[in-house]
């Protein structure tokens, strides 16, 4: 019987595996390389928003006017609040042409209806959803390495598994020189699997509550971007 070699390397256990577990690795360390450059990604693109969010929301809040506002918002192209802004503004103005035109003068502007505010609050509620669905672009990968990463590391220990017992039916006996190698096999697959899958769970769970944080202040400027426009559209037409 040949001695049970202790000295071998890792590289050597992997390189000494069956190719259909060569492949199991291979999807592995795919996934995991591809949600560590997300969660990368992810990490600093969601300091620029809530930096961005911050700044924007205190000019805001010291603006002289809309108009104001929606000059200076076209800096910020990351901040869901000024994606918002511009879709409300951009409905606002297309109302009041529509009035403006279909006034008897074209020199004054007819009231805004409620139902026609009604308009205004669905477009900042349109534009508060897109903005928080873009939030989410890359996460669901981040779910779906950490759910079927697991799998495919039992997969490939169940092969394992599969070839120690072959190599036992085949030579008769079981002694820890023959398993061995496919048992590490099986090892190195579960391993594998457990370290694509924990880190992308971590990713997605931080990048979750974050984008939660960031939706609950989305819906909250949506009551005060809404009021920000009734209350100039009330001053308006007092003038």
């Amino acid at each position: 019987m040949q001695p049970l070699n202790v000295n071998r390397s890792l590289w050597n256990d992997i390189s000494s595996m069956t190719l259909f577990s060569k492949t199991i690795l291979i999807i592995l360390l795919f996934l995991s390389v591809v949600s560590w450059a997300i969660m990368f990604y992810k990490y600093f693109r969601t300091r620029k928003i809530y930096a961005e969010a911050d700044r924007f929301l205190r000019e805001f809040r010291r603006r002289r006017s809309l108009d104001d506002s929606y000059t200076e918002s076209t800096r910020y192209t990351l901040a869901p609040f000024a994606g918002m802004l511009h879709s409300a503004y951009d409905e606002i103005k297309t109302l009041t042409n529509r009035l403006r035109f279909s006034s008897s003068d074209p020199a004054k502007s007819a009231s805004i209806s409620g139902g026609q505010m009604e308009l205004i609050a669905d477009a900042i509620d349109r534009a508060g959803a897109e903005e928080v669905a873009r939030l989410d672009t890359g996460i669901i990968f981040l779910a779906t390495t950490a759910n079927a990463s697991p799998f495919l590391g039992l997969l490939g220990t169940v092969v394992g598994i599969y070839v120690a017992f072959k190599d036992i039916g085949s030579k008769g006996t079981a002694p820890l020189g023959v398993v061995a190698p496919a048992i590490a096999e099986a090892l190195i697959a579960t391993a594998a699997g457990l370290a694509a899958a924990i880190p992308a769970l971590i990713g997605y769970n931080y990048f979750v509550s974050r984008n939660r944080q960031m939706a609950d202040r989305v819906d909250n400027f949506k009551s005060e971007l809404f009021s920000a426009f009734k209350k100039e559209i009330i001053n308006s037409e007092e003038i």
